[in-house]
């Protein structure tokens, strides 16, 4: 399954899938479809107007990181519930008829804490990690740093550690944390060469933690503060990749609104449009487009 592959890619989506359809509609429920990042859709919900509406709603709850189930009418609800939590309703007077309910589930990937080392540590970070609601990997040996990486822990014990300390920086990733003393870090930084302030070590908050369990439960305090509380880093980072270690959402979409029916509609490539008098018009269906480019001056154009 599709949706499969992409929670295993941890690439974030909108699962939309349809619940409840009136006639005259050419949706069915059971009808599904992925929404990605980037507005594209795989599968079906309904002919080219509500397919427009699931779009532009999937990518607001995406910005959210919230689920919803969307009502969308042919032109008003009024005796139906319109501002419950968890509904949203959506009047689309572009449709033939009968309204469309469809579940929009929001699936981001669980924020990853990657450790680098076999070591006690590194075993009780992934662990606690993982009860906390973490992704956590472990790679005993050295290897490419994940690029939506919300914390980097290294804990090789002098194995390769400059190395992966640098690159992690490099990538940006937010939280970055070497398990050393206080004087075998500060020589591994130095030899590193990375900026000051950039990587914790000693790894952890200071509590006084001496078994592998308790200066993993340190280490994770910090990581959930970097999560809270973090920047974007400098390094520059794609809206997919912020969104999974939840330093960032991607940006809402640019909306216009279409002279004919009224609807919003998606500005990107691909988009249903038409140029005239050096301005651009866009349109939910042809049927639109077609009825402004017989006569741009009753529609505004």
């Amino acid at each position: 399954m599709r949706a499969n592959e992409l929670r295993q890619a941890r690439s974030p989506f909108v699962l939309a899938v349809v619940v409840r359809a009136e006639r005259p509609t050419s949706a069915k429920p059971g009808d599904r479809a992925i929404i990605h990042p980037d507005g594209t859709i795989e599968g079906f919900v309904g002919g080219s107007c509500a397919e427009s509406t699931v779009r532009i709603q999937s990518l607001r709850q995406l910005a959210a990181g919230e689920s919803t189930l969307l009502r969308i009418t042919p032109g008003g609800d009024a005796t139906g519930p319109r501002d419950l939590p968890g509904l949203v309703v959506t009047d689309n007077t572009c449709l033939s008829g009968g309204t469309i309910d469809v579940f929009l589930e929001v699936v981001v990937p669980a924020p990853l804490l990657q450790v680098y080392g076999d070591t006690p540590i590194a075993r009780a970070l992934v662990s606690v990690g993982s009860a906390a609601g973490y992704e956590v990997r472990i790679a005993p040996a050295p290897g490419p740093v994940p690029a939506d990486a919300l914390a980097v822990v290294v804990a090789s014990h002098g194995h390769d550690e400059t190395g992966l300390l640098t690159e992690a920086v490099t990538a940006g990733v937010p939280y970055i944390a070497l398990v050393a003393s206080p004087k075998r870090g500060a020589a591994v930084l130095a030899e590193s060469g990375v900026p000051a302030g950039r990587v914790k070590t000693p790894a952890g908050l200071d509590l006084g933690a001496r078994t592998p369990g308790d200066v993993a439960i340190s280490i994770l305090a910090e990581v959930v503060a970097a999560r809270t509380v973090a920047k974007p880093a400098p390094a520059p980072r794609t809206a997919s990749a912020l969104l999974q270690i939840g330093l960032g959402v991607p940006t809402s979409p640019e909306i216009a609104i279409d002279p004919i029916c009224e609807m919003e509609v998606v500005v990107e490539p691909g988009a249903l449009s038409y140029e005239h008098d050096g301005r651009t018009w866009y349109f939910c269906a042809p049927g639109c487009r077609k009825k402004f480019a017989a006569d741009p001056a009753r529609w505004g154009g």
